[in-house]
């Protein structure tokens, strides 16, 4: 296989338009649903929505003007993103509110790029920001976590059928739009037992004398939101037909 046949492959699945049934959204949905309740199965794909997480510390950390130093993954499925730069208030509480919001953001991106009839982009896409955190990561954990669920990425964006390729971009959209709701569940679970001194919300108390539990709802109303709008992406149609 020559580069320019690979070029080809990646371009045509970016660029062509795939109409999927809002229908199609059910089964990913389905399978999330249980990711969720079975705790094994949700310690496995809390990894993704803590790469989401890290990302948007790091993302925010950018764009104020810090140095993302890199980021740790940890086998609990918790993880820390490190930078330096000036130590104003603003750019440090935008920085630490950005985690728990981030993957509720992406996943509703992500439903708005299904609804417009790109999921096979959507995994490609997926694969270059995983890419992207990879080159960021700093722990020996972290990178075998990276490596695994870029492997399967690939694998799946270019071996595997249509249908499942679609079906595997909308369970990417869910896991990320619920898997925020949920980890800010746990947020405020933590807190209530006195496990979470060092959690964002608590970084945030910190530097704007606003109650960590103020943040913890904020984290929820946002993270619900994206996944209401994403839900209402890509099963408006079913509902209204």
């Amino acid at each position: 296989m020559t580069i320019a046949s690979v070029w080809d492959r990646l371009w045509a699945d970016v660029a062509t338009s795939v109409e999927v049934a809002p229908r199609t959204a059910l089964i990913p949905l389905l399978a999330v649903l249980v990711v969720l309740a079975v705790p094994s199965l949700w310690h496995l794909a809390r990894h993704v929505v803590t790469i989401a997480h890290e990302s948007g510390h790091s993302a925010v950390a950018m764009l104020m003007g810090r140095r993302v130093r890199g980021i740790r993954l940890h086998a609990d499925t918790s993880g820390l993103t490190t930078s330096i730069g000036q130590e104003r208030r603003l750019p440090l509480s935008l920085m630490a509110f950005a985690g728990y919001p981030a993957p509720g953001v992406l996943g509703l991106g992500a439903a708005a790029l299904i609804a417009a009839g790109y999921p096979l982009a959507l995994l490609w896409i997926t694969v270059l920001v995983l890419l992207i955190v990879l080159v960021q990561i700093r722990n020996f954990y972290g990178l075998l976590v990276l490596v695994v669920v870029i492997a399967a990425a690939v694998a799946v964006a270019w071996f595997a059928p249509t249908e499942w390729r679609v079906g595997v971009a909308y369970g990417v959209a869910w896991l990320l739009m619920l898997g925020s709701v949920r980890a800010v569940i746990e947020l405020a679970g933590s807190r209530r037992r006195g496990r979470a001194a060092g959690s964002d919300a608590d970084a945030l108390a910190r530097l704007t004398r606003v109650p960590g539990g103020a943040w913890v709802a904020l984290f929820w109303l946002v993270t619900v939101g994206c996944s209401v709008g994403g839900a209402w992406l890509m099963l408006g149609g079913l509902v209204s037909a």
